[in-house]
């Protein structure tokens, strides 16, 4: 079986399919017309499963294409349809590990800001005060600790706005490293960014049972450091995994 899919697989059943994306992988296509990780996602089920003819294959949520770690996909309608529920609903929960250059003013906070979308740039800015149009966002950070002068935030989304957790902690001073759109001086060397989408649980919505997946580090010696900060992330050693019962 073809071993090169862009992505590990945490965790499969019937009806979901969620999986740890590179960095610099689009989640679904667009008009670049580069393969995104849906349609890899079909290939692989394709193959592994000796599938005929089509493949379904739904997108549950987005990642940003520089962004690393997990996606949610759904392998039947039952189960894109009863995912999209959960989102929808917000009974989903989602930690992001993201690494700034500037500290952060506190090491817990709850920011808010209102978000307002270039579509035709795809840059979103952040007010401190309702503007019209704008969109809520809400984000809570924990600081974690530093590594070599750079700084590891954990961060819980509270809402689901586009380049919301990148352009939230740009607006209080703390652009994520490499996020060159937003605010920090340099790309890193591979054009992606330090953000990873690292856990996330919620109750499955068909077999309505607690899941927990982890999606381990990007395979990067400077991701990699930061493991010893977290207590409880060192027994990962940067590894996928899940917990369901």
């Amino acid at each position: 079986m073809k071993t090169n899919y862009p992505f590990k697989v945490i965790y499969e059943d019937n009806h979901l399919l969620i999986v740890n994306k590179e960095a610099g992988v689009l989640s679904q296509g667009d008009k670049t017309g580069d393969e995104s990780l849906v349609e890899y996602a079909k290939a692989f089920l394709k193959e592994k499963y000796d599938k005929q003819g089509n493949v379904f294959c739904g997108l549950v949520h987005r990642l940003d294409r520089p962004v690393s770690g997990l996606v949610v996909l759904a392998k039947t309608s039952k189960g894109l349809e009863r995912m999209n529920a959960l989102f929808k609903n917000r009974k989903i929960n989602k930690v992001y590990w993201a690494v700034v250059k500037r500290k952060p003013p506190k090491k817990e906070d709850k920011l808010v800001h209102y978000l307002i979308k270039d579509t035709q740039k795809n840059v979103v800015s952040a007010f401190d005060y309702p503007q019209e149009g704008a969109q809520r966002a809400e984000l809570r950070y924990r600081y974690i600790g530093a590594v070599n002068h750079f700084h590891l935030l954990e961060i819980t989304p509270l809402t689901g706005r586009p380049h919301q957790i990148r352009v939230q902690l740009a607006a209080i001073g703390s652009p994520i490293r490499g996020d060159v759109k937003y605010g920090f001086p340099k790309a890193n060397p591979d054009g992606n960014i330090n953000l990873h989408a690292r856990r996330t649980n919620f109750i499955h919505p068909i077999k309505q049972t607690p899941l927990i997946c982890v999606a381990g580090l990007p395979n990067d010696y400077f991701w990699e450091e930061f493991l010893i900060l977290d207590d409880m992330e060192v027994k990962d050693k940067a590894l996928d995994y899940f917990y369901s019962v």
